[in-house]
């Protein structure tokens, strides 16, 4: 079954996160390191069919397509989604709602989403759509935030919240159990958790800048409060990670769920 489109949260997120696709691009590659860990944990082999929800400009796609995978992807934002295609000509990379995936069931060998799947308008909906399109006993990797207090990025998270109002961030689903639970209620079997740490790194407070203006949830702020305002804020709060030699180092946690699909 290939189910038609519904409404979800791609027309809210894609222009959100399409505004800037290069420098998110560049942004995205400080999470290689996860997509290691994660290829690591659950293997992938020549010829499986391996799809990522969230795909952005591509990256975990290139890693398994050097790997003799086959990638498809998704991602709410046309801009990013054209320059995965653009960096990964052999993937099929579609434009959608992580609620209503445009695949038949039981196509994939692996799904992975990183950091992605919380921003689904209904987050357990995505989750079973992932574990609908993969088949049989194939792992679903879930990626998240680590404990907060583990986030050196928090900081700039928080800082973007109150200047657009907003008192504190969503409850961490880093917590034990929790995303073990809403696996459960999409119908996944949870197999391990595990956390990873790694430091993402900047050569100058412009690079640092440029990029973090990127994400979605920044460009919200810049769209409310102007990106002179925004660009300052970012700058403040993420004055305590600059280096004497005028660079920066930002240590993050990372909490991850490897589910499989019944």
């Amino acid at each position: 079954m290939t189910p038609t489109a519904t409404s979800g949260t791609a027309h809210q997120q894609g222009p959100l996160w399409g505004s800037k696709p290069v420098e998110w691009a560049e942004l995205e590659a400080q999470q290689i390191p996860a997509y290691e860990e994660a290829v690591r944990r659950v293997g992938v082999e020549p010829g499986d069919a391996v799809l990522d929800l969230g795909c952005g400009a591509g990256t975990f796609l290139g890693l398994v397509a050097d790997r003799g995978a086959r990638p498809s992807g998704l991602d709410a934002a046309e801009g990013l989604a054209e320059l995965a295609r653009t960096r990964v000509p052999e993937a099929d990379v579609r434009v959608g709602d992580l609620e209503s995936l445009p695949w038949a069931d039981d196509s994939f060998d692996l799904v992975t989403g990183f950091c992605s799947f919380f921003f689904a308008g209904d987050m357990v909906a995505a989750l079973r759509e992932a574990g609908r399109v993969a088949k049989p006993g194939a792992p679903v990797v879930i990626e998240v935030w680590g404990r907060p207090e583990r986030c050196d990025l928090r900081a700039m998270l928080d800082a973007v919240r109150a200047l657009r109002g907003e008192a504190s961030g969503a409850p961490s689903l880093a917590k034990p159990g929790a995303l073990e639970e809403i696996a459960s209620a999409a119908g996944l079997e949870a197999r391990y958790a595990f956390d990873l740490s790694f430091a993402f790194e900047y050569p100058d407070e412009a690079t640092l800048v440029r990029r973090q203006l990127s994400p979605g949830p920044v460009q919200l702020a810049v769209a409310e409060a102007g990106e002179e305002r925004v660009r300052s804020a970012v700058a403040e709060a993420l004055a305590p990670f600059r280096r004497p030699d005028g660079s920066y180092r930002l240590e993050n946690e990372w909490r991850f769920l490897i589910a499989q699909a019944s």
